[in-house]
């Protein structure tokens, strides 16, 4: 058995569960990070769907049935509500992960999420015009 020489390492006390309850931004940051189930979630049951129109008229039309069911309603609505939280943070967050220097200026924060935001709307209204949506 080897003998320690110096001081003891200092070991801080963390619970293992419950570590991120102690601040809000870790709250906010274990909240994105949960997001990602949602949105595999949802990955997996557009592979699901694809499989099915791959598979015929039939096995998609009872795949959209079960899209039908309110079980399911929830979970689409709860991935959407993920994607949009997760969208949120991220173009929030972006100004500090992209900074964009314009000669010897930054831009700023706002101009970067801003810009985001804009294109985030734009894709929006596409797909809804063409989806004959809107």
């Amino acid at each position: 058995m080897a003998q320690q020489i110096g001081p003891k390492p200092f070991v801080r006390d963390t619970p293992r569960v419950t570590w991120f309850l102690r601040h809000p931004r870790y709250v906010r940051y274990m909240a994105r990070e949960i997001t990602c189930f949602f949105i595999g979630g949802f990955t997996g049951l557009l592979l699901v769907g694809l499989i099915r129109l791959a598979q015929g008229r039939s096995a998609y039309e009872s795949f959209l049935a079960a899209l039908q069911t309110p079980l399911a309603q929830a979970f689409l609505l709860l991935a959407l509500l993920a994607a949009i939280y997760h969208s949120v943070t991220w173009f929030n967050l972006t100004p500090r992960a992209m900074p964009l220097q314009a000669g010897e200026e930054f831009l700023p924060d706002s101009v970067i999420a801003g810009a985001h935001y804009a294109a985030w709307v734009a894709v929006t209204v596409l797909v809804l015009v063409l989806a004959g949506v809107w």
